[in-house]
């Protein structure tokens, strides 16, 4: 056996036999609830003084499937191997099986067939539809033949069929997120920059403003020289370009700490589950004071 392999087969047989301890004596990965009237919350410090706090199995097994596929997801900082291919599959399928659910019932039922049969969906479906059919009822038989046309990829034969609803797709949704582009980040953009070089705040001159301001305008200059291409980047021109090549490094960069950021964030959000809701080593909000 390789000594890599030995290690990682006695790390794993401690970490089983730890948890075995801790799991034991109750002290690890227990949700507690608190009983109400309709349903169940999850329970304070308080209750846990109160002694109205009562373990809930079907959340424990939660937190037990939770910090096991965390788990399993970490592994591959390790090397890819069979949980964490386990892990994203479950993931993935888990996922479009969640959100294909959704589109059913949130716009096949009341957006397709609610507008094709209201009659019939609200029999069985949606008591709360109004069983009037609109008066251009029939225009969604064309996205009813579309649907089924975009299924006849999963025939034995005739799958190019599912071609013209999918360019119709890919098209119409090119089409709306562009005009959304548009207004929502190119037109904002410019409106967001079209500023007084000078500042005034309460009828006086705003130092700080103003330099803000012309540091803004300057900025959008010299990244415009640098995309423009109908002169010679000599000289002036050359130099200003250079400065835009500078502020653009600078904002891909402020982005990407910001996404780095926010990786971290969700980082550390999982190892605070696992320390806190999974091995109890940490109680960083006190909802287990009184527990024994």
């Amino acid at each position: 056996m390789k000594p890599e392999k030995a290690i990682s087969i006695a790390l794993v047989g401690l970490a089983v036999v730890y948890l075995a301890i801790r799991v034991s004596s109750g002290e690890m990965a227990t949700v507690y609830v608190q009983p109400l009237d309709v349903g169940e919350t999850p329970a304070q410090a308080s209750d846990y003084i109160a002694g109205t706090a009562f373990p809930s199995p079907s959340r424990t097994v939660g937190v037990w499937v939770a910090a096991l596929f965390t788990l399993f997801i970490f592994s591959f900082l390790y090397r890819d191997n069979i949980f964490y291919k386990f892990a994203e599959s479950v993931v993935v399928g888990v996922s479009a099986a969640y959100w294909m659910v959704v589109a059913f019932w949130t716009t096949i039922i009341p957006n397709l067939l609610g507008k094709l049969s209201p009659t019939w969906v609200r029999s069985w479906a949606m008591p709360g539809l109004s069983p009037e059919r609109e008066d251009t009822w029939y225009l969604y038989v064309i996205p009813l033949v579309l649907s089924v046309l975009l299924l006849w990829r999963l025939a034995p034969k005739g799958a190019w069929i599912a071609r013209w609803p999918l360019a119709f797709i890919i098209g119409t949704t090119a089409g709306l997120k562009l005009v959304g582009f548009i207004h929502a980040d190119f037109l904002g953009q410019i409106r967001a920059s079209i500023i007084p070089v000078v500042a005034m705040s309460a009828d006086s001159f705003d130092f700080w403003q103003t330099v803000k301001n012309l540091v803004l305008i300057a900025g959008i200059l010299a990244c415009l020289v640098y995309f423009f291409f109908s002169i010679e980047h000599r000289g002036v021109v050359g130099k200003v370009a250079r400065s835009g090549i500078w502020i653009l490094m600078i904002t891909f960069g402020a982005a990407f700490g910001y996404t780095v950021m926010g990786r971290i964030a969700l980082l550390a959000i999982r190892i605070e589950f696992l320390l806190d809701d999974w091995l109890w080593l940490i109680d960083p909000t006190a909802k287990r004071i009184g527990l024994s």
